[in-house]
């Protein structure tokens, strides 16, 4: 695509971005809730950490606690905000009205996800350096691993959000209707116990759940045990969730508020 093609396409997201970062900057509930919750949940696991062989499996409780912090990021600081966001525009008539313009759909949803992505990626630098500074979460032995997984949670959190939006009525509604993501992730995607010691057939299905992938790339890439075979599913498995969750969004997302 042509620079003249993309130029426009550039400064619609940004100016759509600064909007909505200016939206977000008001809502205090959300800015709570996106920046302080998962930086601070992270301690609720180690209580639970400490009942399991993390030395077994060669994990650190550094990086442990690290993966938890990415994994709540990914939860709050991305998806239950988007949804929020994505809800509210909506019954606002926001989305209805930028339709009307030259932003594209596309352009819609990730101009109004880009702030809240950016939050998400800004915290976990900050947890990933907070982490290693006063865990002992050291250094990625395999960096090329965290990154890939870091992006793949972002992304896939954003796509989910826009795809829980579809059957979110209200705003308040929105805190039920993410509920089963945030609790499913939480438990069976390796957030607050790793799935390397859970029992095996556990843990297979565990890692079948949409966030999974993303957190156990960020987890292999500080531990560095996470085999080329085994990044390599977690990385199919994750991008068959994006393309599944993007695909839906294109076919059921609502931009007219729900009577």
């Amino acid at each position: 695509m042509s620079t003249s093609l993309t130029a426009p396409s550039v400064r619609r997201l940004r100016a759509l971005a600064r909007a909505e970062l200016a939206l977000l900057g008001r809502n205090r509930g959300v800015v709570v809730t996106a920046l302080v919750v998962p930086l601070l949940l992270p301690f609720s696991v180690r209580p639970a950490l400490d009942h399991v062989d993390l030395e077994k499996q060669g994990i650190s409780v550094g990086a442990a606690m690290l993966t938890a912090g990415i994994g709540f990021s990914f939860l709050f600081a991305v998806y239950s905000a988007l949804v929020n966001a994505y809800v509210a525009r909506r019954e606002e008539l926001v989305l209805k009205r930028l339709r009307t313009g030259e932003l594209t759909d596309i352009e819609i949803l990730t101009g109004t996800a880009l702030p809240t992505l950016a939050v998400g990626f800004a915290q976990a630098l900050v947890l990933c350096a907070g982490c290693a500074a006063l865990l002992g979460a050291g250094a990625p032995k395999a960096p090329y691993l965290a990154l890939p997984g870091l992006v793949a949670g972002l992304v896939l959190s954003a796509a989910l959000a826009a795809l829980t939006a579809t059957v979110t009525r209200t705003v308040e509604s929105g805190q039920v209707t993410a509920l089963p993501l945030v609790f499913g992730s939480m438990i069976g995607s390796g957030i607050m116990v790793p799935t390397e010691v859970m029992p095996e057939p556990l843990a297979s299905v565990c890692e079948l759940l949409p966030l999974s992938p993303a957190i156990r790339l960020v987890r292999g890439g500080w531990t560095g045990q996470l085999s080329a075979y085994e990044a390599l599913g977690a990385l199919a498995t994750a991008l068959a969730w994006t393309v599944v969750a993007v695909v839906a969004v294109r076919r059921w997302f609502r931009w007219e508020p729900r009577r």
